[in-house]
């Protein structure tokens, strides 16, 4: 069975992941992927040279936000190779900011969704990231609301800094255990 885990920026996925990680669990990270793979192929290198004008991340980011057309433009260069990178790993579990959107949610069975209410996830990234509010909301914005991947979501994983992390993942896991043994 292959897992995806997704949620909004800030929302603790990679918090998650890493806790995945303590159960023995590897999950890929479309992110970092992305990042290897435009480093590593020369192909992505000029595909994306050829839109953005530079490898440089601030003009990729300037890119991605200047409008919707240049992020899809973007996105269907560099999400087909993070697919197959993905297919081609072996990993049943995979963590993507943007599983709908992307359509990497077809590469998965079941969707676990990382949640956070807005300003702990506003506050997060500006703390990790040392930018703006607005600039945290630009980003926001260029991702599908919270309340929409939750409803598409299998499973739901609260990081409000409150709810019990581990027994959630331990309550998932269970659940995921139980779900592939009633289907085999």
């Amino acid at each position: 069975m292959k897992i995806g885990i997704t949620g909004g920026i800030g929302s603790g996925k990679s918090y998650v992941c890493r806790q995945l990680e303590r159960h023995g669990i590897s999950v890929y990270d479309c992110d970092a992927a992305a990042k290897r793979l435009i480093r590593t192929s020369p192909t992505l290198q000029q595909q994306i040279a050829a839109l953005v004008g530079s490898l440089d991340k601030a003009a990729m980011s300037r890119f991605l936000l200047a409008s919707e057309s240049n992020q899809q433009t973007l996105n269907a260069v560099i999400h087909p190779a993070v697919f197959r990178d993905f297919e081609a790993s072996g990993l049943a579990w995979m963590e993507s900011a943007i599983l709908f959107e992307s359509g990497a949610c077809q590469l998965v069975d079941k969707v676990v969704v990382v949640t956070a209410p807005l300003e702990v996830r506003i506050r997060r990234v500006i703390e990790r990231d040392g930018i703006t509010r607005e600039k945290v909301l630009q980003w926001m914005n260029r991702q599908w609301p919270q309340d929409e991947v939750k409803a598409r979501a299998d499973y739901e994983i609260v990081n409000d800094g409150q709810t019990d992390i581990d027994r959630q993942i331990e309550r998932l896991l269970h659940s995921l255990r139980r779900n592939a043994k009633a289907t085999e």
